[in-house]
Parts: structure tokens; C-alpha cells; sequence
């Protein structure tokens, strides 16, 4: 590694600073050396937090809240070993109560028991009395799920399949229990968690998606699902694009965040050629086109390590979702009609799912991260090309049968250009 870091990675270093980032985080996240990161941060003035202190928002929350209801306070209940800890529900005899300020008590008892029919609590039941089996509400769709199963299509999928198109009824444990008699449990591996701060990062990755007619030639082809989610709140949108180019990346990125409204101040990237021209260890060299694109949106880009899918397990999994429960097993005739398809899931079932990891709402969760979010620039971005030029004897470049002029001493030396419409 050179004794100097490129502008791109001062700029993210310089990032992370602002975000309150320690210097052993951004140590873990760039590769580069902490005496390095803090100069860079004195440079350009932002406060370095030193170890053992820690950024913290609002005040700290009491230990021991206080009640000043005019109701008196419950007495604790404590357990054999006389720990405070423990809250068992029994039912104490006021007679043992000390007798001053003794409060009335109202505890209902833990079993009613009913005299004028059914069963008492002998447990027996009467000699006519015999045990009728339901069947599952589920056995009307058998063939339905069958079909869904060898698909492979999971139980949600095909639970909100019937809820959509055949008005089912029923829940989601009910398809869960029949699909599981029909194929057996699946158990999924443990992953780490990693906790970020609202409007903070957002992880984005390509996966394949559906089947599509093109309809150019009237075939079926395989299209790409670019999938932009946000890391606090699990919020993710969903594209669906035949084909990928570098400008075809970016412009998925900012249609991406004018339906979030926003965008997220860290992208976790892997390192596809998109958006990544050079991988390393230490120093990724990104895409120019990318990079000015989210400088643009006032967010910098933070490449993956090589073969470390983890660091993006988040986006990961949303492709994932998003590949086995709504287009798992379907084809579309063009690519709008797979687009307002997954368009609806996302807010009919996505977005109102309570998700596993957080066990909170997502739509509940963005709504919190939303205006956290950078504000959006007046303007789009102005696309451009770029490539590199050899200045030619007369010391000018050519450019889409253009000439331009270089200084005097030039000629024969390659050059980066870049250009637009205009």
C-alpha cells in the first residue's frame, strides 16, 4: 500500500469520521492503519472519539422509575429464595399482609369452574361423548399447495398466493402445518446480526429474477433483480432489468432513492464490475461513473471484501425473499407486468411482514428511518462517458469526431476523458 491514500479512499475515511465512526471500526472497514485514519480526520476537522467513549444521543433513562400515582404500590413477589427477579403469580392471603395500609385484594382465581354443564375437573369425560375430528382448511387447496410445493415455493408464498387469487380464508400456521405434513420442516442456519443506525447504510447486490417475454424477438429470457435495502429497517426496493451496464447500475440507484425519498449515507457493495473497476484488499478503485453518481446524492460507496458475502447478508437476503416467495415458479409477458406484480407484493406482504430478526413491522421501522434519510438534490444527475485518449501529433484528442486541444509538451501521453450529450 502507498504511503498515500487515493482521494476516494479519504473521502470515504473522511465519511465514516462524520458518522461517528471509531477509529477501530473504520480500521475494520477500510484496511487502513488507525494512526493514518486520525490523520486524515485532524485534517479535516472532525472530532476523533477516543477508546472508552462512546456518541451518545439524549439522555440515559433512570434505572428504577418512579410511580407517583395516588394508587398504593403493589407488593413484590418474591420466589423460594426470596430473589426480587422472579415475578410467579401467586395468590397471596391478605391475612398474612401486615394490617396497616393493607389494600384490598382482587385477584380473580386462576381456574373458573363452571356447574351448569360441560365438563367438570374430574377430567373425564361423559361415556356418550366422542371425539370428532376437523379437517384442515387447507383441503380444499391441496392440489393448489402440491403445485406451489413442486414449485418449491415455500409456505408464505403460498399462503399469500391464496389469499390474493383464491380468497382463502384461513392463516398462515394452517398452510405452514398442511405443507409441512406434505414435505417436512426446514430448518435455517444462524447468521450473525449487524446493527446499524437509522438512515446510516444501505446494502445493494444484483440476483436473478423471473422469467420475462422480451418482446423484440417473443422469447423467454432470464432477467436481473436489483435490490436496494436499507440496514435498519429491512425497507427494500426491488427492480427488474433485462440487462446491466454501468450507467444501467447507477440509474437503478437513483430510482431507487426517489421511491425511499431518500438516501442512505453508506452503500455496501460487492464487487461487481458496475460499480467496482479494480478489487483489493485495501484499496478497491471504484467507478468513476458510480462514484460521482452517489457524491451526487451525498453518499460514498464501501466495497466488500473479496469472497465475504456476510458483510451484505442483509441484501442478501432480500434477494433470496424475494426469489422464493413471489416469483418463484412464475413467468410474466413483459417486464412492466413482473414489475407492478412485484410492485404489490412489496406493499401488500413486504412491507407489512413483522420481520424475524428485528420482530417489529418494516413499514413501522422505515417510518422511523425515513426522515433520517439525506434530502434528495434538486437535480438529477447529469450522465456522462468516459474513457482514455492518446494526444495525437498536432497535441489534440479525438472525441466522437471531435478535436480538443491539450497543453504544448502532451503528445503521445494517454489521458482520461469524459463526455455527454452536449
Amino acid at each position: 500500500m502507498a504511503n498515500v491514500l487515493k482521494d476516494e479512499k479519504k473521502q470515504q475515511i473522511i465519511a465514516l469520521g462524520r458518522l461517528g465512526w471509531s477509529l477501530r471500526k473504520i480500521q475494520e472497514a477500510t484496511r487502513v492503519r488507525r494512526e493514518t485514519i486520525s490523520a486524515y480526520l485532524r485534517g479535516a476537522g472532525v472530532e476523533i472519539w477516543p477508546p472508552g467513549r462512546w456518541k451518545r444521543e439524549g439522555k440515559a433513562k433512570p434505572a428504577i422509575q418512579v410511580i407517583t400515582g395516588s394508587e398504593p404500590a403493589k407488593p413484590a413477589i418474591l420466589e423460594s429464595g426470596g430473589h426480587p427477579n422472579f415475578n410467579f403469580n401467586f395468590n397471596l392471603n391478605p391475612e398474612n399482609l401486615s394490617t396497616k395500609g393493607k389494600a384490598k385484594a382482587t385477584s380473580k382465581p386462576a381456574i373458573a369452574v363452571i356447574t351448569d354443564f360441560g365438563l367438570g375437573l374430574s377430567g373425564k369425560q361423559p361415556e356418550n361423548s366422542k371425539v370428532v375430528g376437523s379437517a384442515s382448511t387447507c383441503e380444499p387447496y391441496r392440489e393448489i399447495i402440491e403445485l406451489g410445493l413442486s414449485r418449491d415455493r415455500n409456505a408464505i408464498a403460498i399462503w399469500q398466493d391464496l389469499v390474493s387469487d383464491y380468497g382463502f380464508r384461513g392463516g398462515y400456521q394452517s398452510v405452514r402445518r398442511f405443507a409441512y405434513k406434505l414435505r417436512g420442516a426446514q430448518v435455517p442456519p444462524a447468521r450473525a446480526v449487524i446493527l446499524t443506525a437509522a438512515g446510516e447504510e444501505g446494502q445493494v447486490d444484483y440476483g436473478s429474477g423471473p422469467m420475462v417475454r422480451e418482446a423484440k424477438n417473443g422469447k423467454y429470457r432470464r432477467t436481473r433483480l436489483f435490490v436496494l435495502t436499507l440496514g435498519y429497517s429491512r425497507k427494500a426496493v426491488r427492480l427488474l432489468v433485462f440487462r446491466s451496464s454501468t450507467r444501467i447500475w447507477a440509474e437503478l440507484h437513483e430510482k431507487a432513492f426517489r421511491r425511499l425519498g431518500g438516501a442512505p449515507r453508506i452503500l455496501v457493495l460487492d464487487n461487481l464490475r458496475e460499480g467496482v473497476l479494480v478489487p483489493d484488499l485495501y484499496d478497491a478503485t471504484l467507478n468513476p461513473l458510480y462514484r460521482d453518481v452517489l457524491a451526487h446524492y451525498g453518499a460514498v460507496a464501501l466495497p466488500c471484501r473479496i469472497q465475504d458475502p456476510d458483510r451484505k447478508g442483509k441484501v442478501e437476503r432480500s434477494v433470496g425473499h424475494a426469489k422464493n416467495t413471489p416469483l418463484k415458479g412464475r413467468r410474466f409477458e413483459s417486464l412492466e407486468e413482473g414489475q407492478a406484480y412485484l410492485d404489490r407484493w412489496e406493499a401488500t406482504w413486504a412491507d407489512t411482514r413483522i420481520h424475524g430478526t428485528t420482530k417489529r413491522q418494516v413499514a413501522a421501522m422505515f417510518a422511523e428511518e425515513k426522515p433520517t434519510l439525506l434530502p434528495l438534490p434538486v437535480e438529477p444527475f447529469r450522465y456522462y462517458q468516459y474513457g482514455e485518449r492518446v494526444v495525437h501529433l498536432d497535441g489534440c484528442v479525438e472525441v466522437e469526431a471531435a478535436y480538443y486541444g491539450l497543453p504544448p509538451g502532451w503528445i503521445g501521453r494517454g489521458v482520461k476523458v469524459q463526455w455527454d450529450e452536449l
